[in-house]
């Protein structure tokens, strides 16, 4: 990590811009124990309680996230999906850092690098910043008060100013392009498609769908099945700081933090456009 990460931030006075480029840092930190792994043609997996696999890649990317929060805000409760797994406690609080480790592990064991680093702060139960990486496509995602993305080899630090491509989502055309999950399809996301103009629709996996809307190529991302937070939370940071919503069923905000539901999330729209939203939702 370079010197921006290894400062200790003040996460109550300190930017959200400044607090998204730290996480960046730490999420570009998983990146070589990640392809490690990634490269040997057998990558192995076990199976955790809820039947989900894991791996050691999965395992090494929330040690080395856990230390670099721990060092850059200390003070600051981590939540992470494979400490939950092994029976740490589910508890949000006015500000905690959400972390999915790998998202996307079916992806991962089927090597087609649609797999993400996800680390998030939640502030009063909103994503207010979030860091999506793809350590196999070479790409990060970042919101904080704005949103940006740009290119980053393995094992490099964040990129200057000058190659970071500002996000914005567009607005919504008369025939929607929405994105469906590439490994959770149902019946009620069925007939929400069915019920929207759609002209196309993508698959892609983990939470490079609310990227994808945050890069304003597409519309809408629909999701019914019961996702956890960790799993939701970076990239509902960058969408929202790319301009775009994520809403509840009944238009209400997407909010975090629900011990009530051991952090499990109910179903979610994620919209680039919130006039679309409005009017379609």
């Amino acid at each position: 990590m370079n010197d921006a990460a290894i400062r200790k931030l003040d996460c109550r006075n300190d930017s959200r811009d400044q607090i998204a480029l730290a996480l960046a840092e730490i999420a570009l930190a998983t990146g070589p124990a990640i392809m490690e792994i990634y490269a040997v043609t057998d990558c192995g997996s076990r199976a955790k309680m809820d039947g989900s696999p894991v791996t050691q890649a999965d395992e090494r990317a929330e040690a080395i996230i856990h230390a670099g929060l721990s060092r850059v805000a200390p003070e600051i409760p981590v939540v992470a999906e494979e400490a939950c797994a092994a029976g740490a406690e589910k508890r949000g609080a006015e500000q905690f850092f959400l972390v999915d480790p790998l998202d996307g592990t079916r992806e991962f064991l089927k090597h087609n690098g649609e797999f993400t680093v996800n680390i998030a702060l939640i502030r009063n139960g909103a994503p207010v910043v979030g860091v999506v990486y793809a350590p196999a496509l070479a790409r990060i995602w970042v919101g904080g008060e704005s949103a940006w993305t740009c290119d980053v080899a393995v094992g490099a630090a964040v990129p200057e100013r000058v190659d970071r491509r500002p996000l914005a989502t567009r607005s919504a055309p008369q025939k929607l392009v929405a994105l469906a999950s590439r490994s959770h399809r149902d019946p009620e996301t069925e007939a929400f498609l069915a019920r929207i103009p759609v002209a196309e629709l993508k698959s892609a996996g983990s939470s490079l769908k609310f990227c994808v809307v945050a890069e304003g190529e597409a519309d809408v991302y629909p999701r019914f099945g019961p996702p956890m937070e960790w799993d939701t939370a970076a990239g509902d940071a960058v969408l929202r700081a790319a301009g775009g919503v994520v809403l509840q069923q009944d238009g209400s905000p997407f909010a975090y933090g629900k011990t009530e539901t051991g952090l499990l999330n109910g179903a979610f729209v994620a919209w680039g456009d919130p006039a679309a939203a409005r009017r379609l939702g």
